[in-house]
């Protein structure tokens, strides 16, 4: 090696060394980055509404003449022209930036005109760009117009080799036509599109009335127009939107709704019409939406079309309800940024069409200008031309005279005048143009241009001319393409439940021992005489049978307490109305039972309040008692909680609501009863078992217990083969708990054992439903008023094999009613 090398190893001092602080380094660099994404990729300019990437590919169209009036081409092309002259990333960024200016579903106005699958409602992506073929729309002509008589900026290309737009003409303010969506480092954009003549109208009266307001703007912008139509819920999101340059809007579904199906004709902007339509679907299987047996697509070019089939019975408002709650309401975030001069800013409407203007105002005035420019220029040849016309002998004898071109020039400029240009023209004439009409053809263009050049420069000096020029080209587009709103604003009724779409009315609920519950309007059955057979209230499958009947209101919330001591929520409208003959729906499908599990008593918990003092007492058929505060049922899951702990023979047979100072009545199959004060059984939690409250005999069972307030007259006691009696309460002496108690009725063969009792007053309907399902509804004062030790008379006449499976009482003021 050499000894005149450099040695590598040696150290070289730095010319210049700076000390840096990391954390500022990389803070400045981040910051950078973040407006290189802003500024370059993310966000739109609120002069043109466009992204780089959709000014790119607009502006490579116009070059390479894939306009509005060319054939299409193919979309690898334009895609391949884009990438290579203007936006240097991926093509498939390209690519789908050029699908959606032409999907319909996503512009209000497409700024493409697209030929092949441009993707689908649906999700579906489009088709390969070698398979596509796209050119410019009309409308996207109307963003260029004017784009080569310097009217905007241009800079260099990526690599220098081409100039491309800073910002587009923009003819119409396309940020608001059309829209925008994107995200950038630590802010995103939503702006959504509007209707084309309803943005043209806001910002000729902007022109009119500079100091107008957002909320005189409001009267021409009612409210964004989506491509998809549907309803924005409400004005006030809308009001802010616009005055605050954010809001949240409720987008909500078109419907169709009749008795037996829903049809959804309009879905909101942007959604997935396959994904939720398999949302639905998967809510169905999964028992979250109820009454709907069939759900279809029938949408088709004309439009969407999504029919939901009902089940028999279902309420349509209820399952309207649902749906909307559910899917076919969505919010649209609005975030009106875009660049100005450069920077991320939040505009409200006024501002948007503000920027706007200013930058249309640009435009007209550069294009006068530049077209000024061309009038003089060739007003300035037309005047030399003109000259020579009236001089023509001379000029022909001068032009012969000279030994060359150059001679001719030199010989006309000194002779009269004439610029470069003139002679340049004049030289060129030909003979033919030295005829009269020829002559006087010029002469009428001189005029011509010179009222150009004079207009011209009234806009130029005159602001209200050149704001008069930008309203009637906005004018001419929305003449040649506006349409009609598509999108309509329904007034917000606030959040309306399921609750709000169900009258209020009494009804029955009947459980099965299979457990199919159903209900059914309590004016559907009339009452009767005692005695009779009823009308059939439910047709049973074979080997099943009624296990119990109670009335309800639809807007109540039920406690329903099992024989297994379990107790369940359920508003009563959640149990499906059908007719006196369906069989009813498995209770599976609303209560989440066990096997062998049934319903034995129903209690309306709207009167539960925590702190009044109440309580539930409940009777289990080996003659047990216990008394809960209504507090500890406060919190029922959805699988249930436990009521009461039960031995492995008990079962729960009634529960009463009680406030602490009443008499109970325990009763029993054969035909005993038991009175004592409700004090004498203390309080108790949840899983306590209770306390005895009647001694029974060996093959005796407690059928139902009774709280006797101050308003009750009468104990009614109904046996197993439909006989029943009334017995003053006065005639039940009380006693202490957990006796044998006294006898209430005669259990004989005749009347069968007592099934159930209750407290009654005047005016109150006893509603009886046998195992078979006859039901008969009959005024309690119809049945005789006896002693305890009596037989009683007939309140329902059975077939043999029957008997009373369930007796429930509607209190006086809610039987009037349901007359």
């Amino acid at each position: 090696m050499s000894s005149d090398a450099p040695d590598h190893d040696q150290d070289v001092p730095a010319s210049r060394v700076e000390t840096a602080r990391i954390e500022q380094e990389m803070e400045q660099s981040y910051i950078d980055y973040a407006m290189s994404v802003i500024a370059g990729r993310a966000l739109p300019d609120a002069r043109d509404g466009l992204k780089p990437v959709h000014r790119r590919i607009l502006y490579a169209m116009h070059e390479a003449g894939v306009t509005a009036r060319a054939s299409h081409r193919k979309s690898s092309s334009v895609v391949g022209e884009t990438m290579g002259d203007f936006h240097p990333h991926g093509d498939s960024a390209i690519y789908d930036a050029l699908a959606r200016m032409a999907q319909d579903f996503s512009m209000r106005e497409p700024l493409v005109d697209g030929q092949g699958n441009f993707g689908s409602i649906d999700g579906d992506p489009p088709a390969a760009m070698r398979y596509t073929e796209a050119r410019m729309s009309p409308i996207a002509e109307e963003l260029l117009a004017d784009i080569g008589k310097d009217t905007v900026d241009f800079s260099p290309n990526y690599d220098g080799r081409k100039q491309e737009p800073d910002v587009l003409p923009a003819a119409f303010p396309n940020l608001l036509v059309n829209g925008s969506s994107g995200i950038a480092v630590g802010m995103s954009t939503n702006v959504p599109p509007h209707n084309l003549g309803e943005v043209i109208d806001a910002t000729i009266h902007l022109i009119d009335n500079p100091d107008c307001t957002v909320e005189d703007l409001m009267e021409h912008v009612v409210a964004p127009d989506f491509p998809t139509g549907a309803n924005i819920v409400g004005r006030n999101a809308i009001y802010k939107a616009y005055k605050t340059g954010r809001g949240r809007l409720r987008v909500r579904a078109e419907l169709e709704t009749s008795e037996d199906r829903i049809v959804i004709t309009e879905l909101p902007y942007q959604a997935n019409k396959s994904r939720l339509i398999e949302r639905i679907a998967d809510d169905v299987n999964d028992g979250k939406l109820d009454g709907i047996r069939d759900l279809r697509d029938e949408s088709d070019r004309d439009g969407i079309r999504i029919v939901v089939e009902l089940k028999r019975g279902a309420n349509p408002d209820v399952v309207e309800n649902q749906l909307l709650e559910s899917h076919l309401e969505t919010t649209f975030g609005v975030i009106n940024l875009a660049l100005v001069d450069g920077q991320p800013k939040v505009l409200d409407l006024k501002e948007t069409l503000e920027v706007y203007l200013d930058h249309r105002r640009e435009v007209v005035r550069r294009r006068s200008e530049y077209d000024l420019e061309e009038a003089e220029d060739r007003a300035h040849i037309l005047e030399g031309r003109l000259t020579a016309l009236e001089n023509a002998d001379d000029v022909v004898e001068l032009i012969q005279d000279a030994e060359d071109r150059d001679a001719a020039k030199a010989a006309l400029k000194a002779a009269y005048g004439f610029s470069d240009d003139q002679v340049d023209h004049i030289v060129a004439m030909q003979l033919g143009s030295l005829t009269s009409m020829e002559t006087a053809a010029i002469e009428e263009e001189y005029e011509s241009v010179q009222e150009e050049i004079d207009r011209l420069e009234t806009i130029l000096e005159n602001e209200s001319e050149l704001l008069g020029v930008i309203k009637d080209e906005l004018r001419e587009i929305k003449s040649s393409y506006a349409d009609e709103r598509r999108t309509r604003i329904i007034e917000d009724t606030g959040e309306v439940t399921d609750e709000d779409l169900i009258p209020q009315e009494d009804t029955l609920v009947v459980v099965s021992e299979d457990d199919y519950i159903k209900r059914m309007s309590l004016s559907t059955f009339k009452a009767q005489n005692r005695g009779g057979k009823g009308i059939i209230g439910a047709d049973l499958k074979e080997d099943d049978r009624v296990s119990s009947v109670f009335l309800a209101n639809t807007h109540d919330y039920l406690l329903c307490f099992t024989n297994q001591g379990q107790v369940y929520k359920l508003k009563t409208y959640q149990v499906p109305e059908m007719s006196r003959t369906a069989r009813g729906k498995s209770a599976v499908n609303l209560l989440d039972l066990d096997e062998g599990e049934e319903i034995e008593a129903v209690v309306d918990c709207d009167d539960l309040e925590a702190g009044t003092g109440r309580y539930l007492t409940m009777a289990t058929r080996n003659g047990r008692v216990k008394r809960t505060a209504v507090e500890e049922f406060g919190n029922i899951l959805s699988t249930g909680i436990r009521a009461i702990r039960l031995a492995e023979d008990d079962a729960l047979v009634d529960v009463e609501l009680t406030d602490g100072d009443t008499d109970l009545v325990v009763a029993s199959a054969g035909g005993m009863s038991i009175r004592f004060a409700e004090s004498e059984v203390r309080s108790m939690g949840r899983d306590a078992r209770g306390v005895g409250g009647i001694k029974l005999a060996a093959d005796d069972h407690v059928v139902g217990i009774a709280a006797i307030g101050d308003d009750h007259d009468w104990l009614l006691t109904v046996t197993d083969n439909g006989y029943g009696k009334r017995t003053p309460v006065d005639a039940y002496r009380q006693q202490s708990r957990y006796g044998k108690g006294l006898i209430d009725i005669k259990t004989s063969d005749r009347n069968g054992p007592a099934c159930a009792i209750d407290a009654v007053t005047p005016g109150d309907q006893l509603v009886v439903m046998s195992e078979d399902g006859q039901i008969i509804r009959t005024p309690v004062e119809d049945i005789s008023t006896v002693g305890r030790n009596t037989m009683g008379v007939i309140v329902m006449s059975l077939d043999a094999g029957d008997s009373v499976a369930s007796v429930a009482v509607i209190p006086s003021d809610r039987a009037e009613s349901s007359d």
